[in-house]
């Protein structure tokens, strides 16, 4: 996506380098809506977390942040236009992007597929160079932007929170279906120990079939015991409480809208973190003599995954709105290096607080939720001054 955003720009040349040879996860996916709003109003609109955008953005940042959405160039638009509307594959949003670049005329974009380390981008890096690294959760930099001073115990530049271990699961069902709290209580009512909540704007409807998508919280005891991906017969072989859990939520479906599941269920196991970056960018670096540092002449900038993952909304959409930020930034070619990363430092952070204040409350939403018929629990749970 930045490489599809810096491609127009005739002051810029993009070097890609690509460590995978093809794109081959087929996970469904469904961006922002607010990624294509073409007007201030429409942008607030589509905001679900529209009172923290407001509390920590500047009106300005928002005038600005929708003027570059408008201005992205028509053949991105589309695309970004098509994935918004409902679910797709991540691997087709990855090959049309790879596509978009490859067709468009020019040859502003170099791509190399080869996977780099720290030095072999260090000996790479000419006088004039922006690094930007977008390798995602298990970032190849982050660990190098360190604050210098501190000792190795403070200076790690990661921030992990882990809030809980879940199972994602996803089904197909072939009728139109959609679950609001209401139905994710009722459907619950017989789970007395693990419940599977569907996300409202995870459940979606291609025609007559039914994207769900959906949590099941599990200890991380029992999240040791499980692989990474599996499918609904090892879950029933393995782990049938948790199984039997979901066939009744499914079967309370079935009974209401009289569909059935296409396929089966699609069971990841993982442990849902929220983390961030401290430090975003190598601004307490940039033309200082750090003795070991290997980016002190060039500017150095984590994007998407690389500075923010979020655990209970796809951070794809996080991704793509750093990547336009990003793209905003570096389209001023009179911006001096310093401010350009002060100026990503502070959004980076802004981002940071509306990304852990939506999983914060998301995650104590789920925690009353699996409470609510325990008066006691739930009680505990709850904190009025």
């Amino acid at each position: 996506m930045l490489t599809a955003l810096l491609q127009p720009l005739d002051h810029l040349s993009v070097l890609l380098y690509e460590k995978r040879d093809d794109y081959t996860r087929s996970r469904m996916v469904q961006l922002d809506p607010s990624l294509v709003a073409d007007s201030v109003e429409s942008f607030r609109e589509l905001q679900s977390d529209q009172d923290d955008v407001e509390a920590i953005f500047h009106p300005l940042e928002i005038q600005e942040g929708v003027a570059f959405r408008t201005s992205i160039p028509a053949d991105l638009r589309s695309l970004l236009q098509q994935w918004t509307l409902g679910f797709s594959p991540l691997n087709e949003i990855e090959h049309s992007l790879s596509s978009l670049i490859s067709e468009r005329q020019g040859n502003s974009v170099e791509r190399l597929a080869v996977k780099m380390s720290e030095q072999d981008i260090a000996a790479a890096v000419e006088p004039d160079d922006i690094v930007i690294d977008c390798t995602g959760r298990n970032s190849l930099l982050r660990e190098s932007l360190t604050t210098p001073g501190l000792s190795s115990d403070e200076s790690q530049n990661t921030v992990n929170l882990e809030l809980e271990h879940s199972l994602v699961i996803t089904f197909l069902y072939d009728q139109s279906y959609s679950c609001n709290e209401l139905c994710k209580y009722y459907k619950n009512s017989h789970n007395r120990t693990y419940k599977f909540i569907p996300s409202v704007a995870r459940t979606f409807s291609d025609g007559n079939v039914s994207h769900v998508t959906g949590l099941v919280n599990i200890s991380s005891e029992e999240a040791a015991t499980i692989p990474q991906q599996c499918d609904g017969d090892w879950l029933r072989a393995n782990r049938p409480e948790v199984a039997k859990s979901m066939d009744r939520f499914i079967d309370e479906i079935k009974g209401e809208t009289h569909g059935e599941i296409v396929g089966d269920l699609n069971v990841l196991s993982i442990p849902l973190n929220l983390y961030r970056a401290r430090n975003a960018t190598n601004r307490l670096y940039l033309n200082k003599n750090e003795l070991g540092y290997h980016f002190r002449q060039s500017p150095v900038i984590l994007a998407g995954d690389s500075a923010i993952g979020s655990p209970y909304f796809q951070s794809i959409s996080l991704g793509f709105e750093c990547a336009m930020y990003l793209a905003s930034l570096i389209g001023q070619p009179a911006l001096a290096d310093g401010e350009m990363l002060d100026l990503y430092e502070t959004y980076i952070f802004k981002q940071w607080l509306r990304v852990y204040m939506r999983s914060k409350k998301i995650k104590h939403d789920k925690d009353i939720f699996e409470r609510v018929d325990d008066k006691i629990a739930l009680l505990e749970l709850i904190h009025l001054y």
